[in-house]
């Protein structure tokens, strides 16, 4: 049964269930900060995927892609699956900004995060939820 590792379960706010994935928005408003999360059992990497599975993360990915470029109009696009910390398999979509904190290096470790109010992560969820690329998409 598929469970959320408690360090994405507390660093992130849900946005929304797609069909293979949560879509998770991480709480630090120095980046917009997508991450999609593959809600099966016990894997760490992609190659453990199904095919099809792999197809739908792709399709997943490829369209919160797209709104994040639409809704933040970023200078560049970062698309990472990181497991040092967390082995949970995640792939991270970060919003990059030529005036970002952190640019241009990673952005992993190198700040503590700032976190979102109550009103600018409801706006940007509901920005994201909203975009007509992720509405056929939203399961719940």
């Amino acid at each position: 049964m598929f469970k959320l590792d408690s360090r994405l379960q507390s660093d992130t706010l849900l946005i929304a269930h797609l069909p293979l994935c949560d879509l998770l928005l991480m709480n630090d408003k120095q980046y917009p900060w997508c991450i999609l999360v593959p809600r099966i059992h016990d894997i760490s990497e992609m190659h453990q995927l199904t095919a099809s599975q792999q197809s739908l993360l792709n399709v997943e990915s490829t369209r919160l892609s797209q709104v994040l470029v639409d809704i933040c109009q970023p200078t560049t696009l970062n698309i990472a699956a990181l497991g040092n910390v967390v082995r949970q398999l995640h792939v991270h979509h970060v919003a990059r900004f030529e005036d970002d904190v952190a640019w241009p290096n990673p952005i992993w470790g190198r700040y503590k995060p700032l976190a979102y109010s109550a009103t600018e992560a409801s706006d940007l969820i509901l920005s994201i939820k909203g975009h007509s690329l992720l509405q056929d998409l939203v399961t719940r």
